[in-house]
């Protein structure tokens, strides 16, 4: 009996073990929540899904944020598009369906109006949806009141970069077309562009230093407009440098995956992607 109640003694302490070194990994699984990130995705790296399939794909790749964009079929027994013009009914059967998942809705984007009053609809929208960031490329006559609905509804807009001839494609016309202007008006520093563009990631992260709001991710194969995307860490992108250059920043805010490659099956892709950047982050 005695020799039976010390084998038992001995094989509850090995399973207390066990669970603190399984329960140990998942306390550092997101290193980057240490530093202010947010690391999700974008929904348009799944837009042949509907934007429920697109959060189930991202929590299986093990990140719980979410860029919504414009246009993209809700699904999810929800009928519809993410649109700032659905009516109260579907904003609201859309949060409540998010509360079932591991997900959370924290952006919007890539958006863009062509009034003040399609503008400040958006804005009463993303701030109903609990949005913190609109991503967009505005036409710069709208960016003075821009600014005051930023300071309004207390939500960023990040101006974001599509490859050149894109108006926005440069970081100085960003920093230009941003002077004087709320402090939560800035940049959605989109790395993969500005790697087709044949500009360095890095630099340009220096040239934004404290008006970098929100981050796309990408690595490509190549430095040219034909450049495709592959796992963060195995390109040309200097993903490294980027993550030392946010650090250095002090950066605070959202880090989307947006995975523009194997479009109907790059889960797997990004998931690997994930890990890379986490495993590059936790890196002294």
């Amino acid at each position: 009996m005695t020799r039976n109640l010390c084998l038992l003694m001995l094989a509850a302490a090995s399973l207390t073990s066990c669970k603190s070194v399984t329960n140990s990994p998942k306390k550092a699984s997101h290193p980057e929540a240490k530093l202010g990130w947010q690391l999700g995705s974008q929904a348009y790296t799944f837009k042949n899904f509907t934007f429920f399939e697109a959060v189930r794909k991202i929590d299986s790749c093990n990140l719980r944020y979410v860029e919504a964009f414009p246009g993209q079929t809700i699904g999810g027994g929800i009928a519809g598009k993410m649109d700032p013009k659905m009516d109260e009914a579907t904003r609201k059967a859309i949060l409540e369906k998010l509360k079932t998942t591991n997900v959370k809705l924290v952006a919007f984007g890539v958006y863009g109006a062509g009034s003040e009053a399609e503008w400040e609809q958006a804005f009463r929208f993303c701030k109903a949806m609990g949005v913190q960031t609109i991503t967009s490329e505005p036409d710069e006559k709208f960016i003075p009141f821009l600014s005051k609905l930023c300071d309004q509804y207390q939500i960023n807009l990040a101006i974001h970069n599509h490859p050149d001839p894109s108006h926005y494609w440069n970081p100085d016309v960003v920093l230009n077309a941003i002077k004087g202007q709320s402090k939560r008006i800035g940049a959605c520093a989109d790395i993969g562009h500005w790697v087709r563009s044949g500009l360095d990631p890095v630099e340009c992260l220096k040239k934004l230093d404290g008006h970098v709001l929100h981050s796309h991710m990408k690595d490509l194969h190549e430095k040219s407009k034909k450049g495709h995307d592959v796992h963060w860490g195995e390109g040309i992108s200097n993903i490294p440098g980027v993550i030392a250059e946010l650090k250095r920043q002090n950066f605070k805010g959202t880090i989307s995956a947006e995975y523009e490659y194997n479009w109907d099956s790059n889960s797997a892709d990004v998931a690997a992607s994930v890990i890379n950047f986490r495993n590059l982050v936790a890196q002294k």
